[in-house]
């Protein structure tokens, strides 16, 4: 079950990686480097996989919260790198934190149900 959750975790920080590197080059005035666009990526995918690893709590205010508080630890080590500049993508990450944990919380809660069913 705990692979599962990594695993859908991990898929949804990789696909939201994708949704903050076309949101960074939509939004910049000028064209972003391949390296900072990697970095924001890598900082989504590293989000999940963080994440993924913990174990899943059931109750939908603890999973918002969880995943916010998730989702800005790990975004702020892209913030600080960027001179504290990057404030929208500090605030998509503890958004994308939410919709990470949130993900892998309802995949684990309908596998888990669904083996009681059994």
């Amino acid at each position: 079950m705990m692979r599962k959750r990594i695993t859908v975790a991990l898929l949804a920080g990789a696909v939201l990686g994708i949704l903050c590197i076309v949101g960074a080059s939509v939004r910049a005035d000028f064209p972003l480097s391949t390296g900072y666009l990697f970095s924001f990526w890598y900082n989504r995918v590293l989000m999940g996989v963080v994440i993924g690893l913990l174990p899943a709590v059931r109750v939908p205010r603890e999973i918002m919260l969880r995943g916010a508080i998730l989702g800005f630890l790990v975004s702020f080590a892209f913030f600080s790198s960027t001179g504290f500049q990057d404030v929208m993508g500090l605030a998509a990450g503890i958004v994308y934190g939410m919709l990470i944990e949130y993900a892998a919380a309802r995949f684990t809660t309908n596998e888990a149900r669904s083996k009681s069913r059994i």
